[in-house]
């Protein structure tokens, strides 16, 4: 039996975050059994799995606890609740997941041989969803719910008797009418729907048509939340969204607040006719590169189409195609936040090593956890260091120089390199990221609370702030310009240099004084700001900036003073450094990369550099991994140890 969801009374007791609430996982169909672990607790508290196969023709599934595991009832048609095997599709949920059976010929589909597939998976949660089963009786009437706040919007579906179609309230449209989910019809009015009455924080309102209230007929509600806060330490912060926008036909397209950063968006064109739209970022929703297309009244494959570029505080749409952005026409949505919202507490879930020998064919790099962004380097050759990031798609950058983002193309990394639960997918047989029997370190990133964010923006060319998630004050910022034209150096922002100073990544150059290039103004927990440098904030020009910061037990973002022969850095870690970026600043030096995949012993400490193109360099113990955090030696390698000089770095476990 499955436990009845919190009263909005007590929501705040214990502090929830979208990452316990909400999964989007990516897996390959076998047709036997397999368990999909992603964190969410099915088994006590309730839920639903969403799931639609990506690369073949097949209806969207839903199987949810309430109905029970021997149902199933599909978006793409009016058709009721449908029978389960016991052994197929949906066999258990647990608290961390659900386990899959065979998968059911002719019927649903979820886990077909060599079939790729999306599940979303919602759990009950106060403010965020909730599942309810009613019998109808024709009659207008109320139904109790236990969203804990006022939905903003509802998905109806008939289960028993003849076949109707789905219908959706969405707040935007209000209770005068509604929407078919299974069609691409436009919002009607219609009062027999929800008899004009808008739903409140404890029921919703139903008026006597077929869809929605037919006589001894069965039906299930899936409710969603509207900024109604419940979240995060303070249970101040929203997880889901529910509005619209009106479309202007430009490619440069309405942007939409939301306060924080979607990993999940379904949009509907409501004035006219138009698929129901659904994006997420695990399949690719990203800034500058197509995204990834599913529609839930349709059975088709996943397209490839730019419509939309996340932003730190909501999403702007990109696109002139009608389905998101036809001149003067209504949309609605449904966004959901990006996580995780949790401070991380174990480095290992947050960073990830890999050395490898590239294969010359198709390979995952892996780190270990579902990673953000990457720092490929060729170890043993002259070649460029490779950054990309979930957010960037298919494009990379290279630190060594001043250059433009580049598109990746098929042999460096994959055509959608981030459609994966664990690492990137790299190419074929290129030097940079996976050729044949060449050796590679690869440093896998992901974005979470006091560790690491990622920022895309637009320069102004004047003084502005840029909104961040990293939800402290940044004490190491990377930022580079992506777009052509005017080619500009890796600027970096350091907190101990202060806010009127600078550093560039790709060259050896020392801590540079400049009041203007971050404005003279130190970055805070939400904000950085830039000055009217063009290297970080030129007129129309694209720019990402990676941000880090201290996170106690995972991460230490610092400074020392050389001594001329060896120290300890402590950096308040238990067991030692896994990672280290270290960087002369009173005077010109290389930024050296040590980490322990290749070794930081006595015995194999190599090195690489940010600024160069050149193999690593094999050192004897210049720099090791200590229980505290790292120890640099100056008797094997002067540079990193100049007695009274200054040096910043960051340190990852």
């Amino acid at each position: 039996m499955f436990a009845s969801s919190k009263t909005a009374a007590v929501v705040n007791a214990i502090p929830n975050y979208i990452e316990e609430v909400f999964s989007c996982f990516l897996y390959t169909g076998n047709n036997s059994t397999q368990t999909i672990t992603n964190a969410i607790d099915l088994s006590t508290k309730g839920g639903l799995v969403w799931t639609k196969s990506r690369n073949a023709l097949s209806s969207m599934v839903n199987i949810d606890t309430t109905l029970g595991l021997l149902k199933y009832i599909t978006t793409t048609g009016p058709f009721g609740a449908q029978n389960n095997s016991s052994s197929q599709n949906i066999t258990s949920v647990s608290t961390t997941g659900y386990d899959l059976g065979t998968d059911e010929s002719g019927g649903a589909t979820l886990n077909a041989s060599a079939t790729t597939y999306v599940s979303w998976t919602f759990r009950k949660q106060p403010k965020f969803f909730d599942i309810v089963t009613y019998t109808g009786n024709s009659a207008n009437r109320t139904v109790s719910h236990n969203l804990g706040s006022v939905p903003g919007c509802i998905i109806i579906k008939q289960t028993t008797g003849a076949f109707e179609n789905w219908i959706v309230y969405h707040r935007s449209w209000g209770a005068t009418g509604g929407a078919f989910f299974n069609t691409n019809d436009q919002f009607y009015d219609d009062s027999t729907y929800f008899n004009n009455t808008s739903p409140t924080s404890t029921d919703f309102t139903l008026s006597t048509a077929g869809q929605v209230n037919t006589n001894s007929e069965t039906y299930v509600a899936y409710l969603f939340a509207h900024d109604a806060g419940g979240f995060g330490l303070t249970g101040a912060d929203n997880v889901i969204s529910c509005g619209t926008y009106t479309g202007n036909g430009s490619a440069t397209g309405p942007v939409v607040t939301l306060g924080y950063e979607p990993q999940w968006l379904m949009i509907k064109k409501s004035s006219s006719t138009g698929n129901w739209q659904m994006l997420d970022n695990m399949r690719g929703m990203s800034v500058g590169s197509a995204d990834a297309a599913l529609r839930a009244n349709l059975t088709n494959t996943e397209s490839s189409v730019e419509y939309v570029s996340p932003t730190s505080t909501g999403f702007q749409i990109t696109s002139t195609n009608t389905e998101v952005n036809t001149n003067t026409a209504t949309y609605i949505y449904i966004a959901i936040r990006r996580g995780p919202m949790k401070v991380p507490t174990d480095a290992t879930k947050v960073f990830g090593l890999s050395a490898r020998t590239g294969t010359g064919a198709n390979d995952t790099v892996t780190g270990g956890q579902t990673d953000d962004a990457v720092l490929i380097k060729n170890r043993g050759s002259a070649v460029a260091s490779l950054f990309a990031s979930r957010l960037t798609g298919t494009r990379y950058l290279v630190t060594s120089t001043s250059a433009a983002e580049v598109a990746a193309g098929t042999t460096i990394l994959q055509a959608n390199p981030w459609d994966v639960m664990d690492g990137v997918k790299v190419g074929t047989t290129s030097t940079i990221t996976n050729a044949s029997a060449n050796t590679y370190i690869n440093y896998l990133f992901k974005r979470a609370p006091s560790f690491f964010d990622e920022v895309c923006y637009t320069g102004t060319g004047a003084n502005r702030t840029v909104s961040h998630n990293l939800g402290v004050a940044p004490e190491l910022m990377i930022i580079k310009k992506r777009s052509s034209g005017n080619l500009w150096n890796w600027s970096v922002y350091i907190s101990s240099g202060g806010n009127t100073n600078y550093l560039s990544l790709n060259t050896t150059d020392r801590l540079f004084n400049d009041p203007n290039f971050w404005n003279n103004t130190t970055p805070t927990s939400s904000l950085f700001t830039l000055g009217i440098g063009s290297e970080i904030n030129e007129s129309a020009g694209t720019f990402v900036a990676y941000l880090f910061a201290t996170c106690a037990g995972v991460s230490k973002v610092g400074s020392y003073t050389g001594n001329g022969t060896s120290q300890t850095i402590n950096c308040g870690l238990t067991a030692g450094a896994r990672f280290v970026l270290i960087k002369r600043t009173d005077a010109t030096g290389d930024w050296y990369v040590y980490d322990t995949a290749r070794g930081m012993t006595l015995l194999t400490d190599p090195y690489w550099r940010t600024n160069s193109t050149a193999a690593e360099v094999a050192t004897l113990g210049s720099v090791t991994t200590v229980a505290t955090g790292f120890a640099v030696d100056s008797t094997i390698l002067a540079a990193i140890n100049v007695s009274g000089g200054t040096y910043i770095f960051l340190a990852i476990a």
